[in-house]
């Protein structure tokens, strides 16, 4: 059921309207990504800590290599770790978005949903980002004891975070916030489940750019299947 929501949400590329939000989300990711990482740079330049890099990766420096093909390699690879919080950043400012237009055609017997406040939204998106940060730097401790479980740690945690996110954001624009916590607890190990399924693509870099946006409309076909089985009437 999970790859049939992913599978809905891929089909609806054909969608223009979805379209022009995945392009927005897509360049403003990159743009973030971009940001971060020479902000990244920055900081290893003003630390003098960009000797060892250079040896390490061969060339890349502060300002003078920052478009160079050694410098967008490295770039990539980080983005298999700052892709999360780009991911729950990009999933906080256009899921209503992706809804909207998922709602508009596959569920249009809907009535209009008004969104729930901005800076109720900017709260809740900020105090998950902090969680987001600490449980990663968490897991990167783990890494270092059990180096060959890393890649499960990742997904599993973030898959854990981004799922619970993701999905009570979607049920948020219909539900108060304690039927939407409510509906989450009840079926936590399927949205578990979910988010892993996002967070494996996460870690594969250029895929990555498209999963903030189509994980978004994946979690909103699930909310209203999950939501469907309480109540058919909707």
């Amino acid at each position: 059921m999970i790859l049939s929501d992913f599978l809905k949400a891929v089909a609806q590329l054909s969608d223009r309207r979805f379209r022009r939000v995945l392009w927005r989300g897509i360049a403003l990711t990159v743009a973030l990504l971009v940001g971060v990482y020479a902000a990244f740079l920055y900081a290893l330049n003003a630390m003098g800590a960009q000797d060892w890099i250079v040896d390490a990766i061969g060339g890349v420096t502060w300002v003078g290599s920052f478009l160079t093909f050694g410098s967008l390699a490295l770039m990539l690879l980080l983005s298999v770790f700052l892709m999360v919080p780009v991911a729950s950043l990009i999933t906080s400012l256009f899921l209503d978005e992706v809804a909207d237009a998922v709602e508009a055609r596959h569920y249009p017997h809907l009535a209009d949903t008004p969104n729930f406040g901005f800076f109720e939204g900017l709260r809740d998106s900020v105090n998950f980002l902090g969680l987001l940060i600490g449980a990663n730097l968490l897991a990167l401790m783990l890494w270092a004891f059990v180096p060959p479980l890393a890649p499960l740690i990742f997904w599993g945690v973030n898959g854990y975070l981004l799922g619970r996110e993701y999905f009570q954001i979607a049920a948020r624009r219909h539900l108060d916030r304690a039927s939407a916590k409510a509906l989450y607890r009840a079926n936590r190990g399927r949205v578990w489940m979910a988010g892993v399924l996002m967070a494996m693509p996460l870690s594969l870099p250029l895929i990555n750019l498209f999963i903030p946006v189509l994980g978004a409309a994946t979690f909103t076909h699930q909310f209203h299947r999950l939501r469907g089985r309480i109540s058919p009437s909707g």
